[in-house]
This record gives structure tokens, sequence and C-alpha cells, in this order.
């Protein structure tokens, strides 16, 4: 049996339904068992306890008191069935033993002067045995204790037999009233678990996106409110998810468009600021000093500019894979030379040639040059880059000797604009790099991850030596 199943709401609702009819039924069953036991006990005694009244009633005129040994054998001859008759150390009986009497009986007879009863069982079977004392009429009115004794015993094993075939038949019912019970709960639950498997189908489209489900409200009572609740959920749901999704596009517009307006004349103020800085040494001091700012933050602002264009591309839908196939080392080495990183720079290089791919060169280059500048940024050389492939897989790994990424910014260091140092607002980097890297990676059907290594961060690019057709 499943773990679901086991603690689902149907099989406990069946179970504690099943368990209320079974006690209601054994409870019922029971109840009748006790009340027919002691109509048919009391059916055998009441008469037999009037019969005996009745028997030393009729015998009474012919005694005299004290008794002699005579008069006890005749009253004891009188009584029908098994008798016996006492007075004080005498008895007499008709086939009972005075030893079986129990002194309780003996006692309740003496003290209370009145007929009493007793249960017991002999021999294995179930005997009834009567005593009533002889009372006799005093001249002031009064009944007075003659000192006589009659006990008598009858069989109650007919009786037992009928109340063994009751119980018998009692539980039997409460037995067949087990299925009944499951039956019965089956077709509450189902009916009380429609509308919340109803309730989970729709959570579960509402949880897939699908925000304009929605659910008939029928009746009244607990669970129309809670449709009624889901209902107003899921609506403002919508409505707050609808106004997102229409801020994040204008963000995203607005983004795209300022980045694009902010090309051309970027372009102009970087061919300005170039000649600045090739003339900062025939300026003075001071307006040098400013030059070489100028062109140092307008270079700043052109990558950032040129990587918001390039997030807006993933966004949009709009970035391609031009792939062709090629020699991977030999592409991650002319990412490095493009930007002046060669072995013994602080670079240690483990690239086996001869290991091909369908790539983008351009946008692995975009990949490669994020991954190592970062590590020589803000690690410590020496910075390792290692290539290994399998049958079906490139992995470029990227490892660096710093201090490692901040635990609370390792889950988040591929969003958008995160910096491990954020003391640093205005470090080099834009905080996009990592995260256009990563979509450069899922672009090509591959995944990038980060993670600390003990003696400092590891980045690994894992690419498929084919790729998807691209977007």
């Amino acid at each position: 049996m499943s773990k679901r199943w086991r603690t689902g709401l149907r099989p406990r609702l069946v179970l504690w339904f099943a368990a209320m009819m079974l006690v209601g039924a054994a409870a019922a069953a029971g109840a009748s068992y006790v009340s027919a036991r002691n109509t048919i006990l009391g059916a055998a005694q009441d008469p037999a306890m009037i019969r005996l009244r009745d028997q030393v009633t009729t015998y009474l005129p012919q005694m005299a008191f004290p008794p002699d040994q005579q008069q006890l054998k005749r009253l004891a001859d009188n009584l029908k069935g098994v008798g016996l008759v006492v007075y004080r150390d005498q008895s007499e009986s008709s086939g009972l033993d005075p030893r079986s009497l129990t002194p309780e009986l003996r006692d309740q007879v003496a003290r209370t002067g009145r007929i009493q009863f007793q249960r017991v069982v002999t021999d294995g079977s179930p005997q009834l045995v009567i005593g009533m004392p002889v009372m006799r009429t005093a001249r002031d009115g009064s009944s007075q204790h003659t000192g006589v004794e009659v006990y008598q015993r009858l069989s109650l094993a007919q009786q037992e037999a009928a109340i063994a075939q009751l119980a018998t038949r009692a539980w039997q019912t409460a037995a067949l009233a087990l299925p009944i019970a499951v039956a019965l709960a089956l077709v509450a639950a189902s009916q009380v678990l429609r509308p919340v498997r109803a309730l989970n189908t729709a959570a579960r489209k509402l949880g897939r996106g699908q925000l304009d489900v929605r659910l008939p409200a029928k009746g009244s009572g607990e669970l129309a409110d809670l449709v009624t609740t889901f209902n107003s959920t899921a609506a403002e749901l919508e409505r707050t998810v609808g106004t997102l999704r229409t801020m994040e596009a204008e963000a995203r517009r607005f983004v795209a468009d300022v980045s694009h307006e902010l090309r051309t004349p970027l372009a102009a103020m970087n061919a300005v600021t170039d000649v600045l800085d090739e003339d900062a040494e025939q300026l003075p001091e001071d307006t040098a000093v400013a030059a070489r700012l100028v062109a140092a933050e307008t270079r700043r602002l052109t990558r950032l500019v040129q990587d918001l264009v390039e997030i807006s591309r993933f966004d949009a839908g709009r970035a391609e894979l031009r792939t062709e196939e090629a020699d991977v080392a030999l592409a991650v080495r002319a990412s490095m030379a493009a930007r002046g990183w060669a072995d013994g720079d602080g670079i240690e290089t483990e690239l086996p040639e001869d290991i091909t791919a369908t790539f983008d060169p351009r946008r692995l280059d975009l990949v490669v040059a994020n991954l190592v500048g970062n590590a020589l940024r803000h690690g410590a050389p020496p910075v390792t880059i290692r290539l290994a492939a399998d049958e079906g897989t490139v992995t470029l790994t990227v490892l660096d000797h710093g201090p490692g990424i901040p635990e609370a910014v390792l889950p988040h260091v591929f969003d958008r604009f995160t910096k491990a140092d954020t003391a640093r607002a205005r470090s080099e980097g834009s905080g996009l790099g990592l995260a256009i890297a990563r979509e450069n990676a899922r672009l090509h059907g591959g995944e990038l991850e980060a993670a600390n290594t003990g003696d400092g961060a590891r980045f690994t690019l894992r690419l498929p030596r084919t790729p998807p057709e691209s977007r």
C-alpha cells in the first residue's frame, strides 16, 4: 500500500466512517445482547422464585416450630427439582449438597429475610441457586424469621445456549455491517472529495500558469465558500500577474529602447574620448586626468549598453546561434589572445586539441571572456582553464584560488546585476556578464554552474557537441 493511499484524505474518511459505523453497530448489538440476556435470565429466574415461594407457602401451615428432622424432610420432598432445607445445624436435601452453597448467599438469605438468587457454574454448567427464609407472622402482626431456610437449584444450560446463540448473531450482524459501512463510506468520501479533486486540478492548472481557471460555485457551505475563495484568489492573482507582466514588458522595452538609442551617441563619444586619451600627454595635468577619466567611464558605459542590448535580445527571443564545427581549444585560446591573456600570466591551461564541437564562436568567446575575466578580477592566481570532453558533451572549467563566492551570493550569482562585492557599487563589471554567459550556454542547449572549491571559485560550462537548432 503506497504512502499516499495510507495518508490520503479518502482512506482516512473511509476508515473513520467505517469505524463509526462499526462502533455504532457493535454498540447496538451489544446493547441488544445485554437486554436480551437479562430478559432470558429473568424469564427463567423470576418464575422459579415464584414457584419456590408458592411451594413453601403451601406447606407452611403443616409445619410446627421449631421443626423436627421429619418435618424438614417432608418440606424437602415437597420441593420440585433439586432442593435443600436447612434449620440451624440440621438439613434435608433432595439432591442439593449443602457444601455447594456459597457463604455469600447464606449470609444474604439470613440477613435480609428476603428471597435471594445467585448464578454459579458447577462442573462447567451454569446453575441458578435460589434461597429464601421461611417467615411466619408473629402475634404482633410482624414477620418473623423461623430460622428455616429453603434452597433450590435449577439448570440454566438451555438459557445459556440461547444467550450464546444470541451473542453469535449479534456479532455476525456487527460484522455484516462492516462492508455496508465501507460501501457507504466510499460513497460519502466520493461525494465529499469530488469538489476537493476539482480544486486540486484547478490549483495545478493555476500553478502551470493557466491563470484564467475558475470553478463553478454550487450550493452553500464550507466547500462552496472554499470554491468562492479560490475563484477570488485566482482572479486577483491573474490581475496581479497581468499587471506585473505588463510592467516587466514595459521595463524591458524601455531598457532595450534606451540601450539602442544610446549606441549612436556613445559611438561618437568613444571616437572623441579616444582622441583625448591619445593626446592626454600633451594636455595640462588636470585636463589629462579628466580626459582619461572621461575615456574610461565612456568605455565602461559602452560595455554596459552592449550588455543591455545583448540581454534585451534574449528577453525578446531574438538571440540566434550561428554555429560552425570547430576546435574548442583553438576557440578558447583565440578568446584569451584577443584580451591579452596568455599562459604564465597567472593563467594555467589544460586545453587538449582535437576536441571538436558545433558552436557559435562569438557566443563562446563571450562566455570565456566573462568567466576568465571574473576569475582574474575577483580571484587569485593561478587561474586554471581546463577542457575535457566525452562522447556527447564538452566541459570547460575555470578555477581560481581566491576567496571564493560568498555563500549568500552563490545561489544568485547568475542573476542580473548581482555582484559578489556589494560594497563596490562602481566595480568594473556591469553585473550582467554571468547572466549573459549563462543565457549563451542555455542557447547552445548547455548549462553553466558555479561552486566553491574551498580554495576558490569554480565555474563549469557544459555544452553538447551538437546543440539544438537555434531559436
